[in-house]
């Protein structure tokens, strides 16, 4: 039996605390759209796409009305494009029919314009590869993913120096727009199939036909939840209060995947752990940082907590839910977070504690402006460190940065929406040209040979 206290408790998480079901992302297989003509594949994708995904939106709202939990986006990813449409080559079609559907079907994005290319790159994929650029430029819900490295395969620096050119020329090309295509598009390491998340989400190519994957967002109840314990409390108690408490997140998670997947005649996937904030007030991983103790986020001490904060949201949601996956972390996106503005703004977080920080959390250096005129070999070489920290400890990072046209250092640059604003943060000014010129492969670790 349910307790008083607890649906009470429950009814403050979403009232008072932003509990909300973040996201339900319907990720739909396209390998029975594959054709040589691409006029073909580009109706073949239309016409299942809008069968499966035509009622998401009105089915989400329903279900959040019914269960009283805000569900804020409704989302399609795919399987790669890259794959897709490497028979007809027709990419930039592709892309728009993709944000068609997303227009027609009411979703806030659609994402899986994507490519694996951890350890190498088809002819194919070189085309698709230079229609990233055009492609962000020309629609408005089309999110980009690309994957150039891995545990396994080691760092394909071949694709880390193209994807440093490819984000620059979408900056440029969406100048007049605070460069805005950068912030759909992300380069990852040890990317997942299973991430509802943009703008890395994708129906990897050992998903099934059409599943459903949730993620549910709590930070402002895990902060509330650690304000609550006694002033004299231990890290150890931090650490329970927060299991606890992800444990109920879950839960909620789990609810809303399972009964959405019935109504939408596919398959329940996995609930994503991952707490991600928003510009909101109250919305905030950094401030249950600070919640923990630190003056600021940013300040010496901050990448354990964060540790502490991740591990045990894991631990939590893992007894919550068998079917887990996703990115399942805490996210640090700069501009997406009020207290992660606040401690750039205020000079207590560098690019390089961010840096620090993804080691131990989810996902890597996300929606991050940066001065508009860094160079190409720059952004790689950001890339680059990120990829290295994922794949020597095996764990999922991704670098999402916006160099922001016409902008300086300390100068604001806004997005609007979930991608909210951020101050434009100071990067090295040393440069790493002839290292990002080598290319080639960085080897694979080790301990990456475990057949």
């Amino acid at each position: 039996m349910i307790a008083k206290n607890e649906i009470l408790e429950t009814i403050n998480m979403i009232s008072m605390q932003n509990l909300d079901v973040r996201t339900i992302t319907l990720a739909v297989s396209l390998f029975d759209c594959i054709s040589d003509d691409g006029e073909k594949t580009c109706r073949k994708i239309y016409d299942k796409l809008t069968r499966l995904a035509g009622k998401l939106v009105a089915i989400g709202n329903e279900i959040g009305l019914e269960f009283g939990i805000p569900i804020v986006n409704k989302r399609i990813s795919v399987t790669p494009i890259s794959v897709i449409g490497a028979s007809s080559g027709a990419y930039v079609e592709i892309a728009r029919t993709l944000d068609k559907v997303a227009l027609e079907t009411g979703v806030d994005f659609i994402g899986g314009y994507s490519a694996l290319l951890q350890k190498g790159i088809t002819n194919a994929e070189q085309r698709f590869l230079q229609t990233i650029p055009q492609v962000l430029a020309e629609t408005n819900k089309l999110c980009c993913s690309v994957n150039v490295a891995s545990t396994k395969a080691g760092i394909n620096m071949d694709a880390v120096k193209q994807m440093g050119e490819i984000v620059k020329k979408t900056a440029e090309i969406t100048a007049d727009r605070n460069s805005i295509g950068c912030a759909k598009l992300v380069v990852f390491a040890n990317s997942v199939e299973d991430n509802p998340f943009m703008a890395g989400a994708m129906c990897g190519i050992g998903e099934g036909e059409c599943t459903v994957n949730v993620g549910v967002s709590g930070p402002g109840v895990v902060e509330k939840a650690i304000k609550d314990l006694p002033e004299n409390a231990s890290l150890t108690d931090v650490a329970e209060i927060v299991k606890k408490t992800a444990f109920k997140i879950t839960r909620v998670g789990m609810l809303i995947a399972k009964e959405a997947a019935k109504r939408l005649n596919a398959k329940f996937g996995i609930v994503d752990l991952s707490l991600a904030p928003t510009p909101a007030v109250g919305d905030s991983v950094a401030s249950v940082l600070e919640a923990m103790g630190l003056e600021s986020v940013g300040a010496h001490g901050t990448t354990a907590c964060l540790a502490l904060l991740n591990d045990a949201v894991k631990k939590g949601g893992v007894m919550a839910c068998s079917h887990v996956g996703g990115l399942s972390g805490a996210f640090i996106p700069v501009s997406e977070d009020a207290g992660m503005i606040s401690a750039v703004e205020r000079g207590a977080l560098s690019i390089e504690k961010l840096e620090a920080m993804t080691c131990v959390c989810s996902v890597g250096l996300d929606m991050i402006a940066i001065p508009g005129d860094t160079s190409a070999s720059a952004i790689s070489a950001i890339i680059a460190d990120e990829c290295a920290i994922g794949v020597v400890n095996n764990k999922t990072t991704a670098v999402r940065v916006i160099p922001a046209v016409g902008k300086k250092v300390g100068e604001r640059v806004e997005f609007g929406g979930l991608l909210g604003g951020a101050p434009v943060i100071k990067i090295n000014s040393f440069g790493a040209d002839k290292f990002i010129a080598r290319g080639g492969r960085i080897p694979a670790p080790i301990h990456s040979n475990k057949n």
